[in-house]
């Protein structure tokens, strides 16, 4: 019996998704387990696999197109099943916009009333094309107004069709539609064989055409659009204020030294400065509730735990996840499950309900790595705070001997929302948290720290 094939839902706040590619075409025999089509949503892609095996009867979106979540995307079953009961699950539009195939296709096409009979038209306008052609043409994207057929009279035949695809890119539907309505062109590093063009790829028409004034405009993507969106909001709508202080590393540097060698032996997780840093920034927030929560404009909401989100760096963009009760974690445990939500960032198959900010009661963002010494973080809203980390630096500074020299001092960067705390017990959560980094002597199974 024919089973229908649905899109996925991935998270309660995700309405549809974009299909991205698809593996099997109509026709093709299918086994549980293979590849169907890739998808995404606005943070993350994931890919689908075929729950039965059979054969893919029919697909009723096409690559580019935007589906509901829990909508018939295609139906799988045995050859010569009937598929027309999942076809009303389909929106109308969708059905409306497949054409019936037709052999002669003309080039030039008058309105004609109803009432009137249609002109007959002129042998030299008019195309001839194979179904197998046509179809395929259809689906790849390809104008075959264009094509001098190689057939008998001149007929377009599947041959001409697979030529012009190997000389020309691969345009979404989704592409094509925008490269209509917001005049929009194919950039040239993507005008190559086989290259495929999504509507993320399109620039505007005129900065293809000469680009007198030596520019490129590129349009923004799903995801730049909301981080641009959610920066603009926090800037507007918060009273942010931050500080900024350094801390002691020399016992996060000494632990970190300890663990690397056994981490290459896979004794230990690999924990890293900056879980060191998440997990003395989790102690510091058990200390002071009062910055571990949400502003909501009438009320603040303050938690007993800690809900950790934390800034990844990925092609796609920006994305911080959440480390769901960060404070029942061990310092290995935390290190584990970061890398888990960093890898999924990554790979964009994080589940879209761990990006939402309101799961986060506090976020960490870390620059460390390039360099950085001091700057400004943007609240994650509705979030309290968020700590900014920098770079480790030496500064001079009097030694326990009484003498003086350079001890490696890391900068730590607090964005606060003013109307929900003052700023001084903003500075004692500060000063909190250089004391747990400088007394840092977390209790790691395999090392005598």
């Amino acid at each position: 019996m024919a089973e229908s094939v649905i899109m996925p839902r991935q998270g309660q706040s995700v309405e549809t998704c974009i299909i991205t590619k698809w593996y099997k075409e109509i026709g093709d025999p299918v086994e549980e387990g293979d590849l169907l089509f890739s998808y995404e949503t606005d943070k993350a892609a994931f890919d689908e696999e075929a729950k039965i095996s059979g054969i893919l009867l029919d697909r009723f979106f096409e690559e580019g197109d935007e589906v509901p979540v829990l909508e018939t995307v295609a139906v799988i079953g045995r050859e010569g099943e009937p598929v027309e009961e999942f076809k009303k699950t389909v929106p109308e539009k969708v059905q409306e916009e497949k054409e019936p195939e037709a052999e002669h296709v003309t080039g030039e096409q008058e309105e004609v009333p109803a009432t009137q009979p249609p002109k007959p038209q002129t042998s030299n306008l008019q195309t001839t094309i194979s179904p197998r052609a046509k179809k395929l043409a259809e689906q790849k994207g390809v104008d075959y107004m264009k094509i001098k057929g190689t057939g008998p009279g001149g007929r377009i035949i599947e041959r001409d069709i697979l030529k012009m695809l190997e000389e020309q890119p691969f345009v979404t539907p989704l592409a094509r539609e925008k490269m209509k309505k917001e005049d929009l062109a194919i950039p040239p590093e993507k005008a190559r064989p086989h290259a495929r063009v999504t509507s993320a790829d399109l620039v505007e028409a005129s900065a293809v055409a000469g680009g007198a004034d030596g520019f490129t405009e590129v349009p923004l993507t799903r995801l730049r659009k909301l981080i641009a969106d959610g920066m603009y909001r926090s800037l507007h709508e918060s009273a942010q204020l931050t500080h900024h202080i350094s801390a002691d590393a020399r016992k996060l540097l000494a632990l970190r030294k300890k663990i690397k060698p056994l981490a290459e032996e896979g004794r230990l997780p690999n924990i890293t400065l900056n879980d060191m840093v998440s997990y003395t920034l989790i102690r510091a927030l058990l200390q002071h509730p009062g910055i571990n929560g949400h502003f909501l404009g009438d009320r603040v909401r303050l938690y007993n735990k800690v809900h950790l989100g934390f800034a990844v760096d990925t092609e796609r963009g920006l994305l911080v996840p959440v480390v769901r009760d960060a404070s029942l974690l061990t310092l290995e445990g935390l290190s584990v499950r970061m890398k888990e939500l960093a890898t999924a960032c990554q790979a964009g198959s994080i589940n879209p309900d761990l990006l939402a900010a309101d799961q986060a009661s506090f976020t960490l963002t870390n620059l460390g790595a390039f360099g950085i010494e001091y700057f400004t973080p943007v609240l994650n809203l509705p979030q309290i705070g968020i700590l900014g980390v920098n770079t480790i630096t030496p500064r001079p500074a009097q030694l326990e001997d009484g003498t003086f020299g350079f001890i490696p001092k890391i900068g730590l960067s607090l964005t606060y929302d003013h109307r929900a705390i003052d700023g001084a017990p903003a500075s004692r959560f500060l000063q909190t948290l250089v004391q747990e980094i400088e007394n840092f002597d977390p209790q790691v199974e395999g090392i005598n720290s």
